[in-house]
């Protein structure tokens, strides 16, 4: 039988202290990508860190124009909030179609970006508006971020702790998703922002990514048009029995073309 430990700190200073003594101690945040690992047999944490009695970890601020979410913030908070859907739209929207009711209500932007899995939707909004990820000791610009297959640059003893959104000129999402768990075969995030566009792009590759040849299209115009006619290599991007890699490829103009018509 395995036998775990269980704790719940209610400070950040707290947690990290634990890390130090827990090496093999896995965070939880919602648990909606936890907890179904553990099922599955493909971890066995010797413990539990449990961050939902922190409560500096939770909320919305609206900064300037900026947005700053704490890390344990629900992504159904994220979709209800008034200052979301004013500032970022976009970021209400997305929040609003992540998985179902019960993840929703469970989940959290921090613990989606500390998994990092390939099909989420989070990181999309995260790298397409140029957001910052602030930890515990740093803050991370969305470009340094994102490293491979659940693979961050987050080290040791290191959690992330709130999430900064500049607003955007305009931004849309548009995910096509597989029916059963909702993930995205393919999502993209556009986005129109002071420091040009953004197109991100989740369920492709190991871990989302940026567009250039798109980004540069749009740059020069930003109309759905400017799609048209620009291709996606599919080397490296995933293939399975949900989409081949060629399918994925394909997939990524039409929904940067629709995402933009959507931002209007």
């Amino acid at each position: 039988m395995h036998h775990t430990h269980y704790h719940r700190p209610s400070t950040v200073a707290e947690v990290v202290g634990l890390l130090g003594q827990h090496g093999d101690d896995k965070i939880i945040a919602g648990g909606q990508s936890l907890l179904p690992f553990v099922k599955l047999g493909m971890a066995a944490p010797e413990g539990y860190i449990d961050l939902s009695g922190v409560g500096e970890l939770q909320g919305i601020k609206v900064e300037g124009n900026a947005l700053r979410i704490g890390a344990m913030t629900t992504h159904s908070t994220v979709a209800a909030s008034a200052d979301v859907k004013r500032l970022i739209p976009a970021l209400a929207d997305l929040a609003g179609h992540i998985g179902d009711r019960a993840v929703r209500n469970r989940g959290t932007i921090g613990g989606s970006l500390a998994h990092s899995d390939p099909a989420a939707c989070y990181p999309a909004a995260v790298l397409g508006l140029g957001a910052t990820i602030h930890t515990n000791t740093r803050a991370i610009a969305a470009d340094d971020y994102f490293k491979g297959l659940f693979e961050t640059a987050l080290g040791a003893g290191e959690i992330v702790t709130a999430v900064s959104f500049p607003q955007p000129q305009k931004a849309a999402w548009v995910k096509f998703k597989q029916p059963a768990s909702r993930f995205s075969i393919v999502g993209v995030f556009v986005a129109q922002t002071a420091h040009g566009v953004r197109v991100a792009v989740t369920g492709a590759g190991a871990c989302v990514f940026r567009v250039k040849a798109l980004e540069d299209k749009l740059n020069a115009k930003w109309a759905p048009e400017s799609c048209d006619g620009v291709t996606v290599s599919a080397d490296g991007l995933n293939n399975d029995i949900h989409g081949s890699a060629e399918y994925r490829a394909h997939l990524i103009p039409v929904l940067a073309k629709r995402a933009v018509a959507q931002a209007g």
